[in-house]
């Protein structure tokens, strides 16, 4: 018997390679899951220019960024946007500004849709070999309300919908479904859960060469964390020279290794 229900994710027609360069862009789960890819020594760029929560923010980000990687995540997290009374333009940050000066507005599908095809039309133009994955955030905003919050994320959604997609929202919510699963404060994610969703990641989007790369590390990256009672004991030393030494090998095997 099937007590859950696993998300289907369809293969993408790409693959990421061994410790190649990676953007991320959008909200704090964006964040998170850049940090893994960190953790394994990527070189990864996260919101270069802080958080950026709905698509005309994170269009304002690639804007600004002068890299051109091959590989792009860009995580939604609300069609919600300010906009600033005087000048008409949609700012990023409100920084702390008084709110009377600032019109909320909810971005329409088409709108959201029109945005993030602009980022990818700017990321394409730089690179022709860039691969743009859309996912939604599967943090819930109390602020708006949880209707509205529902509300949001199926403008998102929708607007994702010819795009390439990554579904860790679904995972979230249809998979997982369980608040277990979320951080002490019930919104956000928990590291079990950010971690669930990073190996379902690993298992649809990297190439076996990536995936032999995460086998060679797993041990020294154990190894290197392990915090010993006895530094001093000849034992140990030998252990970290010997790890130490297998450290320079996967550098060399690997250049753009980012640890």
């Amino acid at each position: 018997m099937e007590f859950r229900t696993i998300v289907d994710i369809p293969k993408p027609d790409f693959e990421i390679q061994p410790c190649e360069e990676l953007l991320f862009v959008g909200s704090c789960f964006a964040d998170s899951i850049s940090q893994r890819f960190r953790e394994e020594g990527f070189p990864v760029t996260s919101n270069p220019y802080g958080v950026m929560y709905n698509p005309v923010s994170i269009l304002h980000t690639v804007q600004r960024y002068e890299g051109a990687p091959r590989i792009v995540f860009l995580t939604l997290g609300t069609n919600h946007v300010y906009r600033l009374k005087e000048t008409g333009e949609i700012v990023d940050n409100c920084e702390k500004r008084p709110q009377r000066l600032f019109q909320e507005e909810l971005l329409s599908v088409e709108a959201c849709a029109d945005y993030l095809q602009q980022t990818v039309d700017l990321l394409r133009q730089r690179n022709p070999e860039v691969h743009v994955v859309m996912t939604v955030s599967p943090i819930r905003y109390r602020k708006y309300g949880y209707h509205e919050s529902q509300l949001s994320k199926a403008t998102l959604l929708l607007a994702c919908r010819s795009f390439d997609y990554f579904p860790s929202y679904e995972i979230l919510m249809d998979e997982l479904r369980d608040y277990r699963f979320y951080a002490a404060d019930m919104l956000h994610p928990s590291d079990q859960a950010v971690d669930y969703i990073w190996e379902r990641l690993v298992d649809s989007y990297f190439s076996p060469a990536a995936k032999a790369f995460l086998d060679e590390w797993r041990p020294l990256k154990q190894t290197l964390a392990h915090k010993p009672f006895h530094p001093e004991a000849p034992e140990y030393q030998a252990l970290m020279d010997k790890t130490m030494l297998k450290l320079a090998e996967l550098r060399q095997k690997y250049p753009t290794f980012a640890l």
